[in-house]
């Protein structure tokens, strides 16, 4: 990457920031990435501030029609977040420099921690849709790295220690919430793919034989430049289809929706007494 360009990256973030900062004069202590039908968290909160995308400088703006597009600022549990409704994604046509670009916004805006959340097709046996998923760890498949050209030097390390991707600690905590509230919660690995179309047998077959439980669309940028920042990350899947043998078939978004909408409560509890202990 070209020294020009990467000074301009910076730039970008910089003027988001800025223009956020004049917005509101709260301090986000948590962000959060919502993902597709998982937006029940944002009844829960009250909401101080609410960002359209299109206002921001330089924000990527989401093509995706279940993915709504604003920063909302606000508490939940005491703790004062910033979350993003809409993500963005590779298979819309941004490179990984834009996909993460609101995860360094974040962190510039002062987050401690990150939590993420998406819809996933199940690659494990046991699981069932509208299941609970917590990420252990990811399978990185995409074909373009967010951290690849000219490192950030102001953001973190060239070359990032990933043998911990996801908070080790807030695992346990959400597995531990998850038990008291009788949330069945399976954790596991999440493989990152880019999409748009689901996956053949084969490849769901190949999927399951490299380790990995679930599959999605996304998460895996964003937690690798999480990572490279050292924020801590705490990370769930919705499973919303069931792709093991024997329960493979044709599904639509809407019915990813409807399935993602039976994993929301859970999710939802799980995050909101998640916050208690951060």
């Amino acid at each position: 990457m070209k020294k020009g360009n990467t000074e301009a990256y910076i730039d970008q973030i910089s003027q988001a920031v800025s223009f956020i900062q004049g917005s509101y004069a709260g301090q986000p202590k948590v962000g959060v990435i919502l993902g597709t039908g998982l937006g029940q968290l944002i009844d829960h909160i009250d909401v101080e501030k609410s960002i359209s995308y299109t206002d921001i400088p330089n924000f990527p703006i989401s093509t995706v029609e279940t993915h709504a597009g604003e920063l909302i600022f606000g508490k939940l549990s005491g703790v004062e977040l910033v979350i993003m409704k809409g993500r963005f994604h590779y298979y819309e046509g941004y490179n990984m420099k834009e996909v993460t670009f609101p995860v360094r916004v974040m962190k510039q805006l002062g987050i401690a921690q990150l939590i993420v959340s998406n819809a996933a097709g199940g690659l494990k046996p046991d699981f069932k849709v509208g299941d609970v998923m917590i990420i252990n760890d990811h399978i990185d498949l995409f074909p373009e790295n967010p951290l690849r050209g000219r490192n950030l030097d102001d953001f973190g390390v060239r070359f990032p220690d990933m043998s911990e991707p996801y908070h080790l600690d807030l695992i346990d905590e959400a597995l531990k919430i998850a038990k008291e509230r009788g949330i069945n919660a399976h954790q596991g690995v999440y493989a990152g793919v880019q999409g748009p179309n689901l996956e053949t047998r084969a490849e769901y077959k190949y999927l399951r034989t490299i380790g990995a439980d679930a599959v999605g669309m996304s998460t895996v940028p964003e937690v690798i430049v999480a990572r490279q920042m050292d924020l801590p990350v705490f990370a769930m899947s919705a499973i919303t289809d069931l792709c093991s043998p024997g329960n493979i078939k044709k599904i639509s978004i809407q019915e990813v929706i409807a399935a993602a909408a039976i994993a929301e409560p859970k999710m939802t509890e799980i995050v909101r007494d998640l916050l208690y202990k951060i």
